[in-house]
């Protein structure tokens, strides 16, 4: 029973681990040289619906979508740059899976390690003052040593 039950968890295990597919063969380009280009673009284009799968990976309706489009403008003649720019400028930069360091999105990519930078700054800051609010303060005088003792007294 537990080899059993072992075998089936490996084989559920290993199915996950092989990314699936979507492209349907009615999808698919005769010439196996566009067919490849399609592949290795739409490895690089984001589904819109599912985020962060690429199209070739997803079964949305909308990849299926982008996918048609990218195999339509191989066949039409476009670059490879020129697919991806046709898609990018009718879908906006998030479609990229590996988005640019250009423009707008450099702050992006910059504000990670930027703020990782400042909020170690804050945490030193933060330690050593508060390192130095533990010092032990100048001893009490005799006098004020008695005062403290006639208090807790009562």
């Amino acid at each position: 029973m537990r080899s059993v039950r072992g075998i089936v968890l490996g084989l559920a295990m290993a199915m996950l681990a092989v990314p699936a597919a979507a492209v349907q063969p009615d999808e698919m380009l005769d010439d196996p040289a566009l067919e490849e280009r399609a592949r290795e673009i739409s490895e690089d284009l984001r589904c819109l619906v599912c985020r962060n799968e690429s199209i070739d990976e997803s079964n949305a309706d909308l990849a299926r979508d982008l996918r048609l489009l990218v195999r339509e403008r191989l066949v039409a003649g476009d670059t490879d740059e020129e697919v991806v720019d046709f898609i990018v400028a009718r879908y906006g930069e998030f479609v990229l899976l590996n988005p640019t360091t250009r423009g707008a999105n450099l702050v992006l990519w910059i504000a990670g390690p930027v703020g990782l930078i400042v909020a170690l700054g804050v945490a030193f800051v933060y330690l050593r003052r508060r390192g130095r609010a533990s010092e032990p303060a100048e001893s009490l005088s005799a006098e004020e040593q008695a005062r403290v003792d006639r208090i807790l007294k009562g």
